[in-house]
């Protein structure tokens, strides 16, 4: 089943000889329970479509669908009650809350929707996670990876239709790195939950079921393990 659609999807920032072209015309489908890596050189523009398909930012032409719903011309308080409910997005630098506890930034999301948290989740996520003993700690007692496990936590706890990485290892060592990359793909198989990563880093980006490498502001491959060949979706290539 189809999640995500991306149609002639670009943002242009800047006027006349400033302007800049983050994406140019994306084309993208995405299914249910999908692993994918988004790659790219800096300036690719990676980032720039997460934050489109996040309602971080709104794309200059196209439409994004999540979900069969047009989220790209959402007012910014739609688009805030959309990233709370549907879009879990984990960052590089873990944008947690440092006067709140680990638990009380995990349940944030649902605190600003005046929702209650179901106990059992909870407790499936932190487990697996492997932060339920941290529970009480503020952000500046935790390790580097104690905290993106943490922001992880905040960004599936209301069970979002996507979880969007940006560069969720950028910041830690190659082990919490690897620890980090394993615990998506256990979210994904166990889960069902539709991922997608973006990352520098080959190495993570084989991880994944799908990697699609991006540009400048193009989609130039979308391969998918086990299939034959690289599928190409711009024209011209």
């Amino acid at each position: 089943m189809e999640i995500l659609r991306c149609e002639k999807v670009s943002r242009i920032y800047g006027f006349g000889d400033n302007q800049v072209k983050a994406l140019d015309g994306i084309d993208l489908s995405v299914e249910a329970g999908e692993f994918i890596a988004v790659m790219g050189p800096s300036g690719s523009g990676k980032s720039t479509l997460l934050h489109l398909l996040g309602s971080v930012d709104r794309p200059t032409k196209g439409k994004i669908l999540v979900e069969g719903q047009d989220i790209s011309r959402m007012n910014p308080a739609q688009a805030a009650l959309f990233r709370r409910r549907k879009a879990g997005i984990v960052y590089q630098f873990y944008n947690l809350i440092p006067t709140l506890t680990a638990e009380k930034n995990i349940l944030l999301p649902l605190a600003l929707d005046k929702r209650k948290p179901d106990p059992d989740f909870f407790r499936k996520v932190t487990d697996a996670l492997g932060i339920r003993h941290k529970l009480d700690a503020l952000p500046g007692q935790l390790s580097g990876g104690q905290q993106q496990r943490t922001a992880i936590a905040r960004a599936l706890i209301c069970r979002p239709a996507i979880l969007l990485a940006d560069e969720p290892t950028g910041n830690l060592d190659r082990k919490n790195s690897r620890e980090i990359v394993e615990l998506l793909k256990l979210f994904n198989r166990n889960y069902g939950q539709t991922i997608l990563l973006v990352t520098h880093d080959e190495k993570i980006g084989l991880e994944a079921d799908r990697m699609i490498t991006l540009e400048d502001g193009r989609i130039v491959s979308d391969e998918k393990k086990g299939a034959a060949g690289i599928r190409q979706m711009q024209e011209g290539r």
